[in-house]
């Protein structure tokens, strides 16, 4: 399988450090991007224990969902050594490719998305209130855009029990020439998926789309931690 990647990652203009992070084992064809909750300590930690403890469980064999649960297990482990803090929270996306199939598992609202046949389309789906008024036709997805409460979201690494926390996932397939976009809700928040698909749409390299994806979102205001992961299938 050849595979191009491109990835990025920034602070924002509002924020005074990244709380994101991004991992990649290309042999093992899996990206993730996760996102530490700035409402809680230390989220930069739980980011990074997500990225370590979950590309760790994969190379050792675990598929996607169990490689969260131990990961989710061992933040939580990690907040209850520091009594006083509030928990460590986290989002996370991965996708994994294998043959002509993708399997993609997350918590929280990072976002994964595939440009196919000259159209963007999410491949997850946010787990967040303002989602859930969505889907209960509450409001519009546009209206979702501009909810005072977009940004709570209902499942997190480091702040569920393994006993209570879902682990959404999708299977499809793919085919050659096809491209993935992963990123933390700082570029979603402030470049919608008409504006993202402009930009897949564009015949360049990986890590020059994840550039024009950053650019746009701090054009727009850049007012969260921003990172952009783009795969392409050559």
């Amino acid at each position: 399988m050849n595979i191009t990647i491109g990835h990025t990652t920034h602070s924002g203009i509002k924020r005074d450090h990244n709380e994101d992070t991004y991992g990649v084992n290309n042999p093992k064809h899996v990206y993730l991007v996760a996102d530490g909750m700035g409402g809680h300590d230390h989220g930069e930690i739980a980011s990074a224990l997500a990225r370590d403890n979950i590309l760790s469980a994969i190379e050792q064999g675990m598929d996607l969902e169990t490689a969260i649960l131990t990961a989710n297990q061992e933040i939580i482990n990690s907040s209850s050594e520091k009594p006083g803090d509030l928990p460590m929270g986290t989002t996370v996306i991965i996708v994994k490719l294998d043959q002509n199939d993708y399997h993609c598992a997350w918590v929280g609202d990072s976002r994964a998305y595939i440009y196919q046949n000259k159209s963007l389309t999410a491949i997850s789906s946010d787990h967040s209130y303002v989602q859930e008024l969505v889907d209960q036709k509450l409001i519009s997805t546009e209206q979702a855009r501009s909810h005072p409460h977009r940004n709570v979201v209902t499942q997190a690494l480091g702040v569920t029990d393994n006993s209570e926390i879902k682990v959404a996932s999708k299977n499809a397939s793919f085919e050659k020439g096809d491209k993935f976009l992963l990123c933390s809700d700082g570029l979603t928040e402030e470049v919608d998926d008409m504006a993202i698909e402009a930009i897949m749409s564009q015949n360049a390299h990986p890590k020059e789309l994840a550039d024009q994806l950053l650019i746009k979102a701090l054009e727009n205001g850049g007012s969260d931690n921003i990172t952009v992961l783009v795969i392409e299938i050559n």
